[in-house]
């Protein structure tokens, strides 16, 4: 009989776990692999995600929560270049730091939450090499990707992006440029500078930290560490950029160009570079205390909002140029989106025009060249010298779906008229209107065409951004 019991018991106890186990194995994937049945908002740069032994690569976009801003600044400028910082802050959005050398002043406080939160530097007086090293000051801006790695809140953080308090960023554009990298992988993003003698000097292969340069999580995670033995292999570093560089390529990284990142070593009137803006987004403007305010009869301050109206619109089409002729008035038009417009009184070539007018002046005299792009130099000939118009006002149109920009006449072009036979003078245009598409994002190295609608007498005209047509040659 208990034979016979423990024989049915067995048989019993077999049919149970047949029939529990599958049950177990759903429980259990269900339980450590739950479904994901909500579209997430990330979704770009590859993530490693690891689930029982097994590794599965999950694609999330690139987004704004994903970069940490290392910004450094002074107390003594801070007053002066805040309002370039809080043109493009986003409170609740941008998450980062500025970093100082110095408490705030009682005048500073209560800091305000349109500015980034203030963070002290670490004393980097203490380390043993400080007395050694060629420029002291650059120790404290060199240590502050170390100083805000060191901070601990970087949850998500896929990018830390260090720059000046006098940069202005244009985020969309940030993110869709750093979208198009693997933050896993080890990747050193950023631009030379526009003067071949500052290049020369430090290196042509340096991002430039006033600029900005953008540093993957994997990056700095590595970087961070090694940063003081780095002082101690270079202390006859001048700058702190020269510093980042050299530190990144004993490390195998090298320099990722984004052309959208400008240092502007330039002084005076960048108007002409800005109008002929390459086909890439623009991500930073620098130096701004140093240059002319970049639309005329508006301060430093006010030029920088101004511009900002445009690009809290459409920042994908922002100051890149576009080209196009109005043949029956033998004239040419330059349209450097939500910037300015120039019309000239002669046909001339696209390769020509988008060579940006030499406006400026160099950073430093040296021999040519100066610049590290090509120029075309201001002359007198009335076939050659712009009308300029700058953006006045900026609104959009029919259900939003239109953006209209409107660019007023900077001044009297006092010039005789093109003497070409078949051209017309375009004294009388006082303003132009642009219309574009709110719609659709324009693609970055995508060029367009444009449309003159414009009427003989008339002292207005309108122009309307379109897709090229294939094949179509724009002169």
């Amino acid at each position: 009989m208990k034979h016979r019991f423990r024989s049915r018991s067995f048989f019993a106890l077999g049919k149970l776990l047949a029939i529990l186990g599958p049950l177990l194995l759903i429980f259990y994937t269900f339980l450590y692999n739950p479904p994901c049945n909500e579209p997430s908002s990330d979704m770009l740069s590859p993530i490693v995600v690891k689930l029982s032994n097994s590794t599965e690569t999950v694609n999330y976009p690139t987004n704004i929560s994903h970069i940490k801003f290392v910004l450094v600044g002074c107390t003594k400028t801070w007053l002066t270049r805040r309002p370039y910082t809080e043109a493009w802050w986003r409170p609740n959005q941008t998450r980062g730091n500025i970093f100082m050398d110095s408490p705030p002043p009682k005048e500073f406080l209560p800091w305000p939450k349109t500015s980034p939160p203030f963070q002290l530097n670490t004393d980097a007086t203490k380390l043993p090499v400080y007395p050694k090293l060629a420029n002291p000051i650059e120790a404290r801006i060199f240590r502050s990707v170390l100083d805000s790695f060191s901070l601990g809140d970087n949850q998500g953080v896929r990018w830390f992006v260090m720059a000046d308090d006098d940069t202005v960023f244009f985020i969309d554009n940030l993110v869709q440029v750093l979208a198009k990298y693997d933050h896993t992988k080890q990747y050193y993003v950023g631009m030379h500078s526009e003067s071949v003698i500052s290049n020369f000097l430090f290196a042509f292969d340096m991002a430039y930290g006033g600029a900005g340069y953008a540093l993957s999580y994997s990056l700095v995670e590595q970087l961070a560490p090694l940063m003081n033995d780095c002082l101690e292999r270079y202390p006859f570093m001048h700058t702190s950029d020269h510093l980042t560089s050299s530190c990144l390529f004993d490390l195998g990284v090298a320099l990722t160009l984004e052309r959208g990142i400008h240092q502007i070593d330039l002084l005076g009137d960048i108007s002409g570079m800005i109008s002929a803006h390459p086909q890439v987004p623009i991500v930073t403007l620098h130096h701004f205390d140093n240059i002319d305010p970049i639309f005329p009869n508006r301060n430093r301050t006010e030029a920088v909002k101004h511009l900002m109206k445009a690009a809290e619109i459409d920042q994908s089409r922002l100051a890149q140029q576009t080209i196009c002729y109005e043949k029956p008035m033998n004239w040419s038009v330059s349209v450097s989106w939500g910037y300015s417009v120039h019309i000239y009184e002669s046909i001339i070539p696209r390769s020509i025009l988008k060579k940006p007018l030499e406006t400026f002046k160099p950073w430093k005299n040296g021999p040519p060249p100066l610049y590290m792009f090509n120029t075309r130099l201001l002359t007198n000939d009335p076939c050659h010298t712009p009308h300029v118009f700058f953006m006045e006002h900026i609104r959009k149109l029919q259900g939003n779906s239109v953006v209209l920009t409107t660019y007023r006449r900077k001044a009297p072009r006092r010039q005789q008229p093109c003497f070409v036979p078949g051209n017309y003078s375009a004294d009388n245009i006082l303003r132009v209107r642009v219309f574009s598409n709110a719609t659709v994002r324009k693609e970055a190295g995508k060029i367009d065409c444009c449309n003159v609608l414009h009427m003989a007498g008339m002292n207005v005209m309108n122009i309307k951004l379109r897709n090229c047509r294939k094949g179509e040659v724009i002169a």
